[in-house]
């Protein structure tokens, strides 16, 4: 009985840290940072696993207490969620243009949940060797392998809107993407320099919940700061007639959004705009207007 315990917690513990590995990745948004951010995730990654792992074994030998212990983890996973949180915001306030507190929350939210599918995984996997040996135990550490690799991305901006480029046109002192106002500029040096620089992207929802969704400060947020991120931004501090906006049309909910980046590269833009994450706290689903006449 022992042997089979050492086995279920060994291939746990592979397949909980496997998971965690197959879910960390620095992306085109820079984070985590390579390699201390990363050493700091698959660090905390090795101990879910090991958790998770060591569950199992416990329980058969009616040792309640690892529940105990569970739960004591879970409360030291959410502090992964404020460490991130404390990170990110304290980066932020140096950002040309920010990443804003939804975008941060959700990295952060992100982060806590990813340690608690670790734990998940490992549980299984030792559970599956516990149960039906070895060959058992490998089947299921593949399958919730394949399964956390699945869950690493969620939506992106292109699913649930079209992306396209605009024109940036200048009547007088006023800015427009397509026809969307953007924003006055008063000095002709400014209005030189979006000339030269500048690129408009309209970003037009698929459909009405994609609507209220881009509609939230926060995604708008996110889209103006990745754009920054992957192209830089032609802009220094105390200028303000030079940051990048988006403004929203009332009518039919689009977006008009002006970038510029270092380099005036449309299809760039283009790309790195369908590739935003929709945030998952910007995501809204109104009731339907029968649902809303029941309600009321």
């Amino acid at each position: 009985m022992t042997h089979s315990y050492t086995m279920a917690v060994v291939f746990g513990l592979i397949a909980g840290f496997l998971c965690r590995i197959r879910m960390l990745r620095t992306d085109f948004r820079q984070y985590p940072t390579y390699p201390h951010g990363r050493v700091i995730h698959l660090s905390l990654g090795l101990i879910a696993a090991g958790l998770g792992a060591v569950a199992v074994p416990a329980l058969f030998e009616k040792n309640y207490t690892a529940i105990t212990f569970l739960a004591l983890a879970a409360q030291q996973f959410r502090e992964v969620r404020n460490m991130e949180r404390e990170t990110l915001s304290k980066l932020d306030e140096m950002e040309l243009v920010k990443r804003g507190a939804t975008y941060i929350e959700g990295i952060a939210m992100v982060f806590e949940g990813r340690n608690f599918l670790v734990i998940l995984s490992a549980f299984l996997t030792s559970l599956a060797v516990m149960i039906g040996r070895w060959p058992w135990g490998i089947l299921v550490g593949l399958v919730v392998v394949g399964l956390t690799g699945w869950l690493r991305s969620g939506k992106s901006l292109d699913q649930i809107a079209d992306v396209q480029i605009a024109s940036v046109r200048l009547k007088g002192p006023n800015l427009y993407v397509d026809d969307i106002y953007i924003m006055n500029i008063g000095l002709e040096d400014n209005r030189r320099r979006i000339r030269e620089h500048g690129v408009g992207v309209v970003v037009v929802p698929k459909d009405r919940h994609s609507r209220f969704t881009l509609a939230n400060t926060g995604q708008r947020q996110a889209i103006l700061h990745d754009v920054s991120v992957v192209l830089g931004v032609f802009r220094d501090t105390g200028e303000p007639s030079l940051v990048p906006l988006i403004k929203r049309d009332l009518n039919d909910g689009r977006l008009g959004v002006f970038l510029l980046p270092e380099e005036k590269d449309p299809e760039a833009v283009l790309e790195v705009v369908r590739r935003v994450p929709v945030l998952e706290s910007a995501v809204r689903m109104p009731l339907t207007p029968s649902r809303n006449q029941r309600s009321t």
